[in-house]
């Protein structure tokens, strides 16, 4: 049987994934190690390399089940904004590393989180997204932009008012008396 050429790196990536979906550091190391041991004890082989990640996400998903049904309900009482996602010319912040993103996803609620990590970074169908996540496309759509829109503030620096002509300061598009 052939083995996984790097099997703390596929470990620590499956780790990260299920603590992005889950926001629990124990949860998640339990769901990993789960899902990477055999009866044996030994690291999936290569050919089970396509069907971790699915065991990961199912097993980290069914842990918190509980926390998302009640995020999904504060969920759907959002209404989504009708502004643009991003403000034209943003780009993300030089410097922003992958604890950056980290830190900006797991300050999202759960269900939109999860919404965001499966249809958009997983390449999940929406559909499959769905049933993953015991919704329906459409709950998980708006989830998922929400969740965007949301990963998009996280992940812009922070804004420095500045002054305008009649004094006042301008923080994020609000007035305030300078």
């Amino acid at each position: 049987m052939q083995t996984l050429a790097n099997p703390e790196r596929h470990a620590t990536e499956l780790y990260r994934l299920a603590y992005l979906l889950t926001g629990d550091g124990a949860t998640s190391l339990d769901v990993t190690l789960e899902a990477i041991e055999d009866e044996d004890g030994s690291f999936f082989s290569h050919w089970m390399l396509a069907w971790s990640k699915r065991v990961v996400i199912a097993k980290a998903l069914v842990a918190v089940r509980f926390d998302l049904a009640e995020s999904a309900k504060r969920t759907a009482r959002i209404r989504p904004e009708k502004r643009r996602l991003a403000p034209a010319g943003w780009s993300l912040p030089q410097g922003a590393d992958t604890a950056a993103l980290d830190r900006a996803l797991l300050a999202i609620d759960i269900f939109p989180r999860c919404a965001l990590l499966l249809s958009v970074f997983e390449r999940v169908p929406l559909a499959d997204a769905a049933i993953l996540l015991d919704s329906t496309p459409q709950a998980v759509e708006h989830a998922r932009n929400l969740a965007l829109r949301e990963l998009t503030v996280n992940l812009a620096p922070p804004l420095r008012p500045t002054s305008n002509a009649a004094g006042f300061a301008v923080i994020r598009g609000e007035m305030q008396h300078a």
